[in-house]
């Protein structure tokens, strides 16, 4: 039996600023996550992985690191939007699921930084160099027992990436505005299981270009905190239901 008490629970720090013009919005995003990064104001977020971090459980389940690049632009309305892939339906574990570009951490990599970065050029094409990271979150354990640091990043100049995709891995790239991982339009939740627990998973619909994409799980997850450092406010739904903190799960195994 496990407690519920900290799971999901969005330990960011809420920080209110006046909302700059949509020209400018982007920049100051930039800004101030590079700021807050600095400072440490950003230490404590993430979930799930955050929740069960000090338990025996989440320590027995990690089997190794990696990164993805949460990466945002500015659309012609000055709105930020995030990359984001369809994997490749002949990989082996998680085909044609929506992603985010990342992998594994390798020997030569400096950081979590490098890996996400040189995974999104493997994989997309994307130049490191026109991608300004921002900050990093703490990580979220995967399913597969991996975990997995998401990376923040800022593309300045959309108009200078061209993407090249790996067809191996990734079979189509597209993105999605930001703002709706806070909102809870076409958004549903079902329960799944999770390191011995039962517990609610998002799932986002999506249409882009008359291609229907379903963002959900470890994605999904990521990119509401995502949302929710950026955009400096939390989601319009819990992702946990209240419950008292006595409230306990049993295992199903």
């Amino acid at each position: 039996m496990r407690s519920l008490s900290r799971l999901f629970t969005p330990t960011y720090i809420a920080m209110a600023a006046p909302s700059p013009s949509p020209s400018r919005r982007l920049a100051h995003i930039t800004r101030h996550l590079l700021a807050s990064s600095s400072s440490g104001e950003l230490s404590s977020v993430g979930a799930p992985a955050a929740a069960v971090a000090d338990s025996p459980a989440r320590a027995a389940a990690s089997k190794g690191f990696a990164a993805v690049l949460v990466c945002i632009f500015n659309d012609p309305r000055g709105d930020p939007r995030v990359l984001l892939t369809k994997r490749a339906s002949s990989l082996n574990s998680h085909s044609g699921e929506v992603s985010l570009p990342g992998g594994k951490v390798e020997e030569g990599d400096a950081d979590v930084k490098a890996t996400a970065l040189r995974e999104a050029q493997e994989e997309i094409g994307l130049d490191p160099a026109l991608v300004s990271i921002v900050t990093v979150l703490e990580p979220f354990l995967s399913k597969n027992g991996l975990d997995v640091t998401p990376v923040i990043g800022v593309l300045l100049d959309r108009a200078l990436f061209k993407p090249v995709l790996n067809k191996a891995e990734v079979e189509d790239i597209f993105d999605a505005p930001l703002e709706m991982f806070l909102k809870d339009d076409n958004r549903t939740t079902r329960e799944r299981d999770w390191m011995g627990m039962t517990i609610p998973v998002q799932f986002f619909d999506y249409q882009a270009e008359g291609k229907k994409y379903v963002i959900w799980g470890l994605t999904a997850h990521i990119l509401t905190r995502s949302a929710s450092v950026v955009l400096q406010r939390q989601p319009s739904f819990v992702e946990l239901p209240n419950r008292p903190s006595n409230t306990t799960i049993t295992s199903k195994h």
